[in-house]
């Protein structure tokens, strides 16, 4: 088959800080890949904001990048596009102007504080996690839609008038994808919704119960689909001219897809902005009793719907950024473990970085950093090793609740994601679990998901089995430190955790 001839899935990874696109073939290796960074807004302490209007033109530029790139023919070559987004991200549009009518609210932004305060309080029968799996958090998309309605002017007016529109950042990009004001479709999948807090884990819809308890009106939401289906078509004079999207699916859920964790028991973790844990429980919903959610994992077609527990860290690659940018530390993420390899350990140093609250397994968003055990010995390589350190204890915080969760231990962990090529964090990970920890050879598993679920829905791969035959093992880790020393570092973390609770009391 000559390249002319070979035909591709591409993929829209819209993340936390950058957007990209992937072409993938069919062995699931990666083609070409553009990246284009957008702006992190911070207005207050514990606040973050995205343009939705750059993401869009981001949006735009990364696919004509990466298409360039391919030398390939969109319309002969690209048989459908996958859409992969940050979760929970809030945004509002006008449905005649396509203009948002706020900035997108960040999944990990904190300012719903009080408006969670309310909600808990006006739901004593703990309905909120009995139907939709997550507890009542600042994390989710409700609080964030409430706070627009009741801060931004012209919000609540357009809302009830049926001219606001509200979607997550997947359905932000269907809508633009699909024609916009001139008919753009209004869409999410399941797993996305399922994020919001107002959708029920037993129905797949919007739920009245929760509607009415958030006063949110059900004539803003998109209309909810499955993962992978046929969702609809980009319009002829967009980026992707006349590519069916075939796929939509949350970053963590497209990571768990794209790591082929179709059984019930199999997990896997995505060190990125945030670090997120995620396991397979098939078509049963667990209930956590042990701090972690209770999610959709996907849903392919008219199959039943697949479930999963998950347990969220809202601060991991995003704690390299913060040395970077407000520390100045390092100059570049890449210089975290080379000055992390310096010293031998961590001297001491826990830093536990609790910038806006902590989530799983603790959910206190009252929590903010810490950095514990300073002494005149300590220095910028010990910051740095304590950093990466941090990302593994709080993973290992989730693990710990998922087995109690499920019952049994962990005996192995997929990873994925930006932080896996860091050596020395991956095998801190396995110190800490000892557990093996399993780095694939195609890391862009996110993107790989979206493209999964695209290509299966045309028919470009049969079934999961095709999917599961491309994955392939790139690095493993075990352990290999005593339990003694293990037992010492984990005591430690949890008193560096005990400080940051209750600290504006």
């Amino acid at each position: 088959m000559t390249k002319e001839t070979q035909t591709y899935v591409a993929a829209i990874d819209q993340g936390t800080t950058s957007t990209r696109c992937i072409l993938f073939n069919k062995t699931g290796e990666i083609i070409s890949d553009a990246q284009k960074e957008h702006v992190q807004i911070f207005p207050q302490p514990g606040w973050c904001e995205h343009d939705p209007v750059e993401i869009w033109q981001n949006t735009q530029s990364v696919v004509q990048e990466a298409i360039a790139k391919a030398e390939v023919d969109i319309s002969s070559q690209v048989v459908a596009v996958g859409i992969t987004n940050q979760r929970e991200t809030t945004v509002f549009w006008d449905r005649e102007t396509g203009k948002p009518l706020y900035n997108a609210i960040v999944w990990h932004d904190a300012r719903t504080h009080e408006i969670v305060k309310r909600l808990k309080e006006a739901d004593s029968n703990n309905t909120c996690k009995i139907m939709t799996g997550l507890p009542i958090a600042t994390y989710f998309s409700a609080s964030k839609i409430i706070w627009m309605m009741e801060n931004c002017p012209g919000v609540r007016e357009k809302c009830e008038q049926g001219q606001a529109m509200f979607g997550t950042i997947d359905t932000w990009l269907v809508w633009n994808l699909t024609g916009g004001v001139n008919g753009g479709l209004h869409l999410t999948d399941v797993t996305n919704a399922s994020r919001t807090m107002l959708m029920n884990l037993q129905t797949q819809s919007w739920d009245d119960k929760l509607l009415q308890w958030t006063n949110i009106s059900k004539n803003i939401l998109p209309t909810i689909c499955a993962s992978s289906d046929k969702i609809g078509t980009c319009t002829f004079d967009s980026c992707l001219p006349n590519i069916p999207i075939a796929g939509i699916l949350g970053d963590q859920q497209a990571a768990l897809f794209g790591q082929t964790c179709f059984q019930s028991g199999e997990a896997k973790n995505t060190y990125g902005t945030g670090c997120f844990l995620m396991m397979n429980t098939g078509e049963k919903i667990v209930p956590s009793e042990s701090g972690l959610l209770t999610t959709v994992a996907y849903k392919i077609g008219n199959n039943p719907c697949s479930y999963a527990l998950e347990g969220s860290v809202a601060v991991a690659g995003a704690l390299v950024q913060w040395l970077r940018d407000n520390l100045k530390i390092i100059e570049n993420a890449s210089e975290v473990e080379s000055l992390a390899k310096q010293v031998s350990d961590n001297g001491g140093v826990y830093l536990v970085p609790a910038f806006g609250g902590l989530f799983a397994p603790y959910w206190r968003d009252d929590a903010r950093g810490v950095l514990v055990g300073l002494t005149a010995y300590c220095n910028r390589n010990h910051i740095a090793r304590a950093s990466l350190e941090s990302v593994a204890y709080q993973t290992m915080d989730v693990v710990k609740a998922m087995e109690k969760d499920v019952g049994y231990p962990m005996t192995s962990l997929k990873v994925d994601g930006g932080m896996t090529v860091n050596e020395l964090l991956m095998q801190f990970q396995a110190d800490m679990l000892d557990v093996e920890v399993v780095r694939p050879r195609v890391l862009e598993t996110t993107a790989l998901g979206a493209a999964y679920a695209a290509g299966l829905a045309v028919g470009y791969w049969n079934d999961i089995n095709d999917l599961k035959k491309n994955s392939r093992v790139g690095k493993t880790w075990n352990s290999t430190i005593e339990q003694e020393k293990r037992s010492l570092y984990q005591k430690k973390w949890k008193k560096a955790v005990e400080r940051t609770l209750d600290w504006e009391d």
